[in-house]
């Protein structure tokens, strides 16, 4: 936790994981209290975000070693927020919906691999072993606490902000990921 930069990878894989967990745990709800979708049709629905966080995962495989872990997780936050904007259209038919959660679902396949991908190169091969440790720590945190607390907060206002609460998420992560890149660039020139 000392190491320049590590503080803030850990909210940004926070963050990330804590949207990700959000969009798998409150999709079908989504579908459910927002379109007015049966449950049983929404479950289907739902797992759009599955294959499009597998075709994603897949594809980024392809391509990652010609862009690098920034550019991926770059691309990925992209294409994630896209998604995002798409769910926030005021469009009642629920296939926009249906298409968003495959876009978000895109969006986030390279990013929590590109994070832990790029640990070495941010923090040396010596010190990743542990810092990537605790990053898992970070994930679960995230991933366990965020999703009830968008639970809370959607019984008590409206499902429907669904959409800004992700966004959220998002922001923060791409904000400290980026950071922690920048202070890793620096350190290294500093070295040099």
């Amino acid at each position: 936790l000392k190491i320049k930069g590590v503080p803030f990878l850990l909210l940004g894989f926070f963050a990330y994981c804590a949207a990700e967990a959000t969009t798998m745990q409150w999709a079908s709800t989504y579908f459910v209290e927002v379109k007015g979708i049966a449950a049983d049709r929404a479950a289907g629905f739902a797992a759009l975000f599955y294959i499009g966080i597998t075709a994603g995962r897949f594809i980024s495989g392809i391509i990652t070693d010609r862009l690098g872990d920034r550019k991926m997780i770059l691309l990925g936050t992209g294409i994630l927020v896209c998604g995002i904007f798409i769910l926030c259209l005021p469009v009642e038919s629920y296939t926009v919906a249906f298409a968003a959660f495959l876009v978000i679902g895109l969006g986030c396949a390279p990013i929590y691999p590109c994070i832990i991908h790029s640990t070495p190169y941010n923090f040396g091969a010596e010190n990743s072993g542990a810092i990537i440790g605790i990053q898992m720590a970070s994930a679960y945190v995230g991933s366990t606490f965020i999703p009830p607390l968008f639970g809370l907060i959607g019984n008590a206002v409206s499902f429907s902000i669904l959409p800004v609460y992700l966004l959220g998420f998002v922001v923060l992560m791409i904000t400290m990921v980026e950071t922690t890149f920048r202070i890793t660039r620096k350190e290294k020139v500093v070295k040099m």
